[in-house]
C-alpha cells in the first residue's frame, strides 16, 4: 500500500457526528485549519440512524394516530392504510438529505474532509486509511479530537444479526412490518420503535429489568407514559431479566425471569435490543498513549483533555448522557479552549454557568426533563417545593384534544433555584428549551412568576407548573 504525503493542520477530528462536525464547523469559524476524518456517513449515528429518522417515523405514526382519531372533531375519514415501504423510505429521505447539507456546510466552511477509518500514529499524528487499495494518509495536527461515538450494546443471549434480532438501525432499515415486536430495554430508544410499530399494528411486548420504564427519568413521568402506552396496546414487564433465548427461522423465543423469580415465555416474529451505548474505542491506536480507557469509555476531564496532551475527547464516546445536543455542546467548548477564547478563565467558571441538559423522549406520548428528579431532588436539598400542572386545565391542550399530561417543577425551598422540571404530554419536546434557559440564566421562582407567556399555548401550563409550586395556581 503506498502512503500519500503528510498534510498539516492546526486540529483534526475524528468523527463526523454530532459532536464532530459541530467542532469542525466552529474550529473553521475561529480561522483554524481543520480537518474531520470520518469513515462512513457525515452527521454520524443520529443523523443518518439515530435522531433524525426515527422522528420521521414517529411522525409518520403520529399522523395515523391522528386519522384514526379525526372522528372526535367531526372529521369522517377512512382507516388509513399503511405503506410502510413508503414510511421506511421517508425516513432515509430525510436523513439523506440533512446528510448532504453537512456535506455542504463542512465544503463551506473550508473543513478538509477525509473519507476513512484513523488511526493514531503517535503525537499529533494520524494516519487515515481508506478502501481497500487506496493509499493511507498521513494527518498531522497540533491537537487532536476523539469524536467516534458509540454503536448499541448487545446482548450475549440475542445477539444481533439484522433478521431476526435487530438493532435500533435494524429496525430504521426493516422492509416489512412484522407482526409481533419484542423490545428489550425501556429506555428512549426502547420506548419510542415500541411507540412506532405498536401504532403501525405490531404486537409490542417491552421487557425492562428496572421496576419501571424510562428509569432514569422521574417516577410520576414513568408511570404516566407506561399507562398511556398500555393505553396504546404495548405490554410492559418491568423487573424482568432475560434469561434465555432461542432464534429460529421464523420467530424469536425468549425467556424473562421476574425479580419475584417468575419464568415468563415470550415468542415474537422480530426481537429489539435497546440495552444501551458502548463506546467506539477499538482500532484508534490509544494503547500507545496515554488517554485512559474505563469501561470502554474514554475519560475526559475539562475541556474534553484527555490524559495524553494534544489530544481530547468528546461525546458519547466519554460516557453519558449520550445526547447529540451534549454532544455538540462539548464540542464547541473543546475548540474554543484550543483557540484559547477562553484563556485566563477556569473551567469551572464555565461549568457553573452551563445549564442542564434537556433529556427527550418522542414516543407518544412525548417526555421531556432538565436538572434533577423529585427524589434526586429531595435527597440532595432539605427543603423543596414542587408544582405540578395537568394539561386538563390548559385552554390550547383541550382545544387541540390532547389534554392527557402534566408538568411539574421543582425548586430549592431557600433560594428558588430551579432545580428540575418534567413534562409529559403533546409537544412537551419543544417545551423544555424554556426551562433550560431559565437554568443557564439562574433564573429563580420570582423571575419565572413575572414572565408572561402567551395565551393560548401549551407554554402556559409551564408558568402554572412554577406558580402552583408556591400556591398560586390559578387553572386548577
Amino acid at each position: 500500500m503506498q502512503t500519500a504525503s503528510r498534510q498539516e493542520f492546526d486540529v483534526a477530528i475524528v468523527g463526523g457526528g454530532p459532536a464532530g462536525y459541530v467542532a469542525a464547523l466552529r474550529a473553521s469559524q475561529l480561522k483554524l485549519r481543520t480537518a474531520l476524518v470520518e469513515r462512513e456517513h457525515l452527521g454520524g449515528v443520529c443523523l443518518n440512524w439515530g435522531c433524525i429518522p426515527t422522528k420521521a417515523l414517529l411522525h409518520s405514526a403520529d399522523t395515523v394516530r391522528r386519522i384514526r382519531q379525526a372522528h372526535a372533531e367531526g372529521i369522517v375519514a377512512e382507516s388509513p392504510q399503511i405503506d410502510f415501504a413508503r414510511i421506511m423510505q421517508r425516513s432515509r429521505t430525510a436523513s439523506q438529505r440533512l446528510n448532504r447539507g453537512v456535506a455542504h456546510l463542512l465544503k463551506k466552511a473550508g473543513v478538509k474532509v477525509f473519507s476513512g477509518s484513523a488511526r493514531l500514529q503517535g503525537k499529533g499524528r494520524l494516519e487515515v486509511s481508506g478502501a481497500d487499495g487506496q493509499a493511507a494518509q498521513q494527518v498531522a495536527a497540533a491537537h487532536i479530537i476523539l469524536a467516534t461515538g458509540a454503536r448499541p450494546r448487545e446482548l450475549p443471549a440475542l445477539p444481533f444479526d439484522g433478521e431476526r434480532v435487530w438493532s435500533y438501525r435494524d429496525a430504521l432499515s426493516a422492509t416489512q412490518l412484522p407482526a409481533s415486536l419484542l423490545v428489550i430495554g425501556a429506555g428512549a430508544i426502547g420506548l419510542e420503535f415500541a411507540s412506532f410499530y405498536a401504532t403501525l399494528g405490531c404486537s409490542v411486548t417491552v421487557v425492562e429489568a428496572a421496576p419501571r420504564v424510562l428509569p432514569s427519568g422521574d417516577e410520576e413521568v414513568s408511570d404516566f407514559v407506561r399507562q398511556a402506552m398500555e393505553q396504546d396496546g404495548v405490554r410492559f414487564l418491568t423487573g424482568a431479566r432475560l434469561a434465555s433465548a432461542d432464534v429460529t427461522a421464523g420467530h424469536v423465543q425468549a425467556v424473562v425471569e421476574s425479580d419475584a423469580g417468575q419464568a415468563i415465555a415470550l415468542q415474537a416474529e422480530r426481537a429489539l435490543v435497546a440495552v444501551g451505548l458502548v463506546g467506539n474505542t477499538e482500532h484508534l491506536g490509544l494503547e500507545h498513549c496515554r488517554a485512559v480507557i474505563n469501561h470502554g469509555l474514554i475519560e475526559a476531564g475539562d475541556w474534553g483533555a484527555t490524559q495524553e496532551p494534544g489530544l481530547y475527547a468528546i461525546g458519547d464516546v466519554t460516557g453519558p448522557p449520550m445526547l447529540a445536543h451534549k454532544a455538540s455542546h462539548e464540542g464547541i467548548a473543546c475548540v474554543e479552549h484550543i483557540a484559547r477564547l477562553h484563556a485566563g478563565r477556569p473551567p469551572q467558571a464555565l461549568r457553573a454557568r452551563a445549564p442542564a441538559i434537556p433529556a427527550c423522549v418522542y414516543s407518544h406520548p412525548q417526555s421531556a426533563s432538565i436538572g434533577l428528579t423529585e427524589a434526586q431532588a429531595r435527597a440532595a436539598h432539605p427543603d423543596v417545593k414542587v408544582g405540578k400542572f395537568p394539561l386538563q386545565g390548559n385552554g390550547k391542550a383541550v382545544a387541540i384534544g390532547e389534554a392527557a399530561g402534566f408538568i411539574k417543577t421543582i425548586f430549592s425551598a431557600a433560594s428558588g433555584e430551579l432545580l428540575g422540571a418534567h413534562l409529559v404530554g403533546p409537544e412537551v419536546t419543544e417545551l423544555v428549551h424554556g426551562y433550560a434557559v431559565a437554568q443557564s440564566l439562574e433564573a429563580t421562582e420570582a423571575e419565572l412568576i413575572e414572565t408572561v407567556f402567551p395565551h393560548p399555548t401549551l407554554s402556559e401550563a409551564m408558568h402554572e407548573s412554577v406558580l402552583a409550586a408556591y400556591g398560586r395556581a390559578l387553572h386548577m
